[in-house]
């Protein structure tokens, strides 16, 4: 993966991961589980609105939207019983804001195997971490061509 491709946040988060050790990286995990932001008002009484990401494990549901000045807003839902999936759609909502439909679409899609955690946490939730990137790039793709 080349770190020119990689936006600004993504790379900070990742360099974040990357400069903690093991231990360290899943409590980090943990502290972004918390920082998930509450979804707006506007869509709390929407859940028709959301695509479940089947791949996770646990009820993860995400809604994108592209505004008319082509800047990606995600969110997502996540159970906070599911910390590690939480923590990863945080990273995703935090890395991918402000960015506009070519810069999310250009975001490696590698990038939950870079952060160091494959001693971490199991392979299924990495392969979640994954699939909640890709469907929120699917989304960005539908969404541009319904412009």
């Amino acid at each position: 993966m080349t770190d020119s491709a990689l936006p600004e946040a993504l790379e900070e988060i990742r360099s974040d991961f990357l400069a903690v050790g093991q231990s360290e990286r899943l409590q980090l995990l943990l502290e972004f589980s918390n920082e998930l932001p509450e979804l707006p008002e506007r869509y709390q009484e929407h859940p028709d609105l959301f695509e479940r990401v089947a791949e996770c494990q646990s009820p993860v549901f995400l809604f994108v939207e592209v505004d008319q000045d082509d800047v990606v807003h995600l969110f997502v839902t996540a159970p906070r019983e599911s910390p590690t999936t939480r923590g990863f759609a945080s990273i995703l909502v935090q890395g991918l804001a402000g960015l506009t439909a070519d810069e999310v679409l250009a975001v490696p899609d590698d990038y939950p195997q870079t952060l160091g955690l494959t001693q971490a946490v199991s392979p299924l939730r990495l392969r979640g971490m994954a699939a909640l990137l890709g469907r929120a790039k699917h989304q960005v793709t539908l969404k541009r061509q319904a412009a």
